[in-house]
Order: structure tokens, then sequence, then C-alpha cells
């Protein structure tokens, strides 16, 4: 019997998918409150994620559902460097893992996997992390993943070991990502927890495409090529940045010199995401076409942004995660939804690759505590 999970900050299911594709997983209630991604969510697991995890229906409703494993991609825009990093002091959303750490500690699952940008680790000169750790480990009790203990019975750990890069597990995108994996001490105990690993996986043997060049879908519509006006602005914003010494600006990441190039990280708000991933993608008929939805015309150097399916490539929802035994990919996005949510929907979700190897290390962790799922 499938390991029962609950997937919380859902998205649009990213988490759950990398879980489920092990055949060790099944959700049974998930909580998401964008309009747009529940649609999405709907669309793909036609199952309504809505429900508000602050609120204390949602919490009471968990109490007639039991469960396993706690998944939570919770939300990181309090602690990127891309927001505002207010972290714990953002009132609606720095909150949220306070909501998390209330369920679990009603709930007491086997275990949690957590998810969220790189900067948690960093921010606030590391204690909003060290916040969350002593939180799991001395007031949830639970065992976390790469957490020990000195003489003075104080924890201890390298940060660098909560971080996992996208571009280890088989898809062409640097995207160092925080990842949390804990198990309930109350129910296994010290002793049998020494036994399982204390190293989360650092990649696998996934080779879906050599590099980026293999992922792009060159000869793309002409929408997505670049005005020669807004082109000129980024390059004169590039030049200035230059010039004092900094290295901010635009990225055309597939350039010919670049062997074996890489994505950077595609980001949730967009602007940033897309002009760190230009495309060099010449065509005849580009250069010079007058688009209405532009101010000018079409620029002359065949420059690009990526298109939604290339992001959702590089995260794993397409040519992946949704592939039938008989190779026919079944990911859509529901009719009629925006191209601005498509890129925010894959920029806010996880690699799904990454997340199924760290579901496959947490089955092997269950098979040596000896766990049974219908215990």
């Amino acid at each position: 019997m499938p390991l029962r999970t609950i997937d919380l900050c859902a998205g649009i299911g990213g988490i759950r998918k990398g879980f489920e594709l092990t055949g060790g997983f099944v959700n049974v209630i998930s909580a998401e409150i964008d309009k747009y991604a529940c649609m999405t969510y709907t669309h793909l697991y036609d199952d309504d994620p809505y429900n508000d995890l602050t609120s204390d229906e949602f919490k009471k409703k968990l109490d007639n559902i039991p469960y396993d494993v706690l998944l939570a991609g919770f939300p990181c825009q309090t602690f990127s460097r891309a927001g505002l990093e207010e972290g714990f002091n953002d009132e609606e959303k720095g909150i949220i893992f306070n909501h998390i750490a209330e369920i679990i500690r009603c709930t007491r699952p086997r275990s949690i996997f957590l998810e969220n940008v790189d900067n948690l680790v960093r921010h606030d000169n590391g204690n909003t992390f060290k916040t969350i750790i002593l939180n799991l480990e001395n007031t949830l009790n639970y065992k976390v993943i790469g957490v020990n203990y000195n003489e003075e019975g104080e924890p201890i750990y390298n940060w660098k070991d909560f971080i996992r890069n996208s571009k280890n597990f088989g898809v062409p995108q640097n995207r160092p990502r925080t990842y949390i994996m804990a198990f309930n001490r109350n129910r296994y105990g010290n002793e049998l927890l020494e036994r399982i690993g204390d190293c989360l996986p650092e990649g696998n043997n996934l080779n879906l495409y050599n590099d980026l060049n293999d992922l792009l879908e060159l000869h793309a519509e002409s929408k997505y090529y670049m005005s020669s006006g807004y082109l000129e602005t980024l390059e004169k914003h590039k030049k200035r940045e230059k010039d004092k010494g900094n290295g901010f600006g635009y990225k055309i990441v597939n350039m010919p010199q670049t062997l074996h190039p890489i994505a950077n990280t595609i980001m949730a708000t967009g602007g940033s995401g897309k002009e760190r991933n230009l495309v060099l993608d010449p065509q005849d008929g580009i250069a010079g076409m007058v688009i209405s939805t532009k101010k000018t015309p079409l620029n002359d150097k065949g420059i690009r942004v990526m298109t939604p399916r290339e992001w959702g490539k590089l995260q794993g929802f397409i040519n992946y995660a949704f592939i039938d035994e008989n190779g026919i990919d079944h990911f859509s996005f529901p009719p009629k939804l925006s191209q601005a949510q498509q890129y925010k929907q894959f920029g806010n979700s996880v690699t799904i690759p990454v997340i199924k190897t760290m579901a496959e290390f947490m089955l092997n962790c269950f098979e040596i505590l000896g766990d049974d799922p219908n215990g």
C-alpha cells in the first residue's frame, strides 16, 4: 500500500508528481489558494486543491484524514534575493511555515519534505534557517537529515548540505534550492534513525538532455522574439552595469562558443528569469517584423525569450513527468490559460526529477526503518 501524502502550498503539483512517480506514494489532500494554479492542478490531476492551510477549517479536516508524509513548497518570496527578504516578518507569507509547523504538531506525520529557495539558508545571517531547524528538531522532535549534535547537545549542520542543484539531476538548469527532509523521532527513536542516511542525494543518473541545445525548440513563433527597442534598452543597461564593474544584465544562454550550455534559474516573476535566459534563434523573415503587441519592430539579431514549453522541459513537466508507457506526453495547461500564467507557474514550481530522486531516498529510509505503510 502506497504511503499517503498531503500536498501543501501545492502550486501546480510538482512535488506531488515527483513523489507519485516512484509508485510509492499517493496523495490524499492538497492545499493551494492561487486561483490559476488551482485551475492547472485540477486540470492535471482531476483533483481540486483549493484549501487554505492557515484556516481552522482545513486543519480540522486533516484530523479525519490519515496520512504519512507532509509535502510543502512553502512560499519563497519573503526569503528570496528577488523578493523583499522580509522572512518571518511578512505577515501574509512569512508565517506560512508556522502554520505548517502547527499541522505537523497536531497530525504527527511519519516524515516531512519541504522545499524553498537556496537563499533560505542564508537569510538573516542564517537565523531564519536556524529557527526552522530548531523548530523541527527540538519543538516538534523530528530528525532532520543533515543535522547532528555536538557534545553540548546543540544541533550542528552545514547549510550547504541542504542545497541541491537541478543541473545535477538530469536537466540543464542552474537552479539551487533548499530541501529539508525529516522523520518523526517519536515514532522511530534515535537508535533506529541513526541507521538512515544523513545526506540528501546530490544528483542522479538521469540524462534527459545533453545540454540546453538539446532542449531548445528552435525556429520559435515570432511573438517570442524581442523588439528592437527593448533589446536596445537591455544592451544599454548591461553596458552601464559593466562600466560599474557589475555582471548584471541580460544573457544569451546558447551562444555558439559556449560548450554544453545550461539555463539560468527560471523565476516565478518572469521578467529577469526571461532576460537571463535569452536564446539565439535566427530565422528568415523575423528581423523588422511588426507585431501589434510590441512597440518597435522585431530585432535583427535573432534573439528571443525562451518559450513556456522550454521552461516546462527545464522543470521536467514536459518530456518527463507526464509521459505514459506508450511514450505519449499528457502534460497540458487548461484551455485559455495566459502565457504569463504559464511562465509564472513553471517558474514557481519545482524540478520534478529532483523531487523524484528525493522521494526515492525517502522510500529507502522507510525500508531501513522497517516501516509498514499499513501500520
